[in-house]
C-alpha cells in the first residue's frame, strides 16, 4: 500500500495521524535530514545557485566537478571518473555507448533497469548468460561483448564473491557494473566494488553508480579508463545534457569527513541489528551492507501494525514481485533498532 507524505522520511514517519519508525528507502547513511550535511549543502546553494543548467563543455566552467571526479577516482581506485546528473543518466549514457554496431550487449540476471538500452531481457541464470556469450565470441569474435550487471543485487548472485563473474570468458569482453548500492557503503573507506571487479581481469571495466543513496547528493558517477571516460565526456549525450547541480557536487566534496563518520555508525547498527536479531536466516543479506530483505508479505503487514514501515512495493514495476526490506541507517538509534528486533522476534 502507498502512503503520500508532506515531508522527507528519515527515522519517523507520521502517517494519518499514527507514529511510525522508518526502516526503508535507500538514504543508507542517513544524510538528508543531518544537520551538518544540510547546513554544508545550503552554504553551496547560497555560493552555486540552486541549479546549474549550461553544458560542461561551455565556455564558461565550473572547477566545482572536476574536484568531484578526482576525489571519486581516488576513492574508488579508477583511472577517472565523470559526474552526472543521476546515476540513471550514468547508466544510460554507458548502454548508449556500447549500442554500436562493434558491441553485442548482455544482461546478466537481475541487471537494473538504469542499464537497459530499448527493451533489454536479463538471463535468468549465468550459465545461459555464459552459454550465449561464447556462442556470440564462436561466430562473431569481431564485435565485443560488453556484459552488464549489478554489484548488488540483494539475490546474492554477486556481491561480496561473485561467483557468476567466474563463468564468463571475461578476457574477452567488457564489463559494466552498476555499483549504487555498494558504493559509499562496501569496501575500504566506502570505495565499492571497482577494486575489486578490476581482479577479475574483464577486457575492460567501466562502473557506473548513483551518488544519492549513500552520499546524499542528486547526482550519478561513471568510473574507468581514461581513454573510455574521456570518450564519453566528448560525446553529445554528455554535451547536451545538464550537469548535477553544482550545490551538491560542492556539497560531496566537503562531505568527505561526515561520510566516512556516518559509515562508521551505519557499521555500528548493522553489527547491533545482526546481533540482536534471534534467527538472522530468516532474511538475505550481504556483508557489510545494511539491506535485510525477506518475502513474506504477511510479515511486512505485521511490521506495519505494529508501527514499522519498511521498503515494501513491486518493483521495478507493478508485474514484479513484491519487495520487502528492512534497510538500517546511519540515523537511526540504538532504541530505534533495539525496539525493531524485539518486534520481530516476538513474531511467531
Amino acid at each position: 500500500m502507498a502512503h503520500y507524505i508532506d515531508g522527507y522520511p528519515g527515522r519517523k514517519l507520521t502517517i494519518e495521524g499514527k507514529n511510525y519508525l522508518y526502516f526503508g528507502g535507500t538514504s543508507y547513511l542517513g544524510l538528508q535530514k543531518d544537520t551538518e550535511f544540510q547546513n554544508n549543502f545550503i552554504k553551496n546553494i547560497i555560493k552555486y545557485g540552486t541549479n546549474y543548467g549550461a553544458s560542461r563543455k561551455s565556455n564558461i566552467r565550473l572547477n566545482v566537478y572536476e574536484k568531484a571526479e578526482e576525489i571519486l577516482a581516488e576513492l574508488t581506485g579508477c583511472q577517472k571518473a565523470l559526474t552526472l546528473s543521476s546515476g540513471y543518466l550514468a547508466g544510460q549514457i554507458t548502454a548508449q555507448h556500447f549500442n554500436k554496431p562493434e558491441y553485442k550487449l548482455f544482461y546478466a540476471p537481475n541487471t537494473h533497469s538504469a542499464l537497459y538500452n530499448n527493451y533489454n531481457k536479463p538471463f535468468p541464470n549465468f550459465k545461459d548468460l555464459d552459454s550465449a556469450v561464447r556462442k556470440h565470441l564462436n561466430e562473431c569474435n569481431n564485435i565485443i561483448p560488453v556484459v552488464f550487471i549489478d554489484s548488488i543485487d540483494f539475490e546474492g548472485c554477486n556481491y561480496p564473491d561473485f561467483e557468476g563473474l567466474n563463468l564468463l570468458p571475461l578476457d574477452k569482453l567488457n564489463l559494466v557494473v552498476d555499483d549504487s548500492h555498494g558504493i559509499g557503503i562496501i569496501g575500504k573507506n566506502g570505495s565499492g566494488v571497482y577494486k575489486t571487479i578490476e581482479k577479475y581481469q574483464a577486457k575492460e571495466l567501466l562502473v557506473c553508480c548513483s551518488l544519492g543513496k549513500s552520499f546524499g547528493i542528486q547526482a550519478g558517477a561513471v568510473l574507468g579508463t581514461t581513454q573510455r571516460v574521456n570518450q564519453l565526456a566528448q560525446s553529445s549525450f554528455f554535451g547536451g545534457a545538464s550537469p548535477a547541480s553544482p550545490s551538491a557536487i560542492a556539497t560531496f566534496n566537503d562531505s568527505q569527513l561526515l561520510y566516512n563518520s556516518k559509515r562508521g555508525v551505519l557499521q555500528s547498527n548493522v553489527t547491533l541489528f545482526k546481533k540482536l536479531i534471534k534467527n538472522i536466516d530468516f532474511f538475505s543479506y550481504m556483508p557489510e551492507h545494511p539491506a535485510f530483505t525477506f518475502q513474506n508479505k504477511q510479515f511486512a503487514q505485521y511490521l506495519e501494525e505494529q508501527g514499522f514501515i519498511l521498503t515494501n512495493f513491486n518493483y521495478p514495476e507493478e508485474s514484479a514481485s513484491t519487495m520487502s526490506r528492512v534497510v538500517i541507517s546511519s540515523h537511526h538509534t540504538e532504541n530505534d533498532i533495539t525496539t525493531l528486533c524485539e518486534t520481530i522476534n516476538n513474531h511467531s
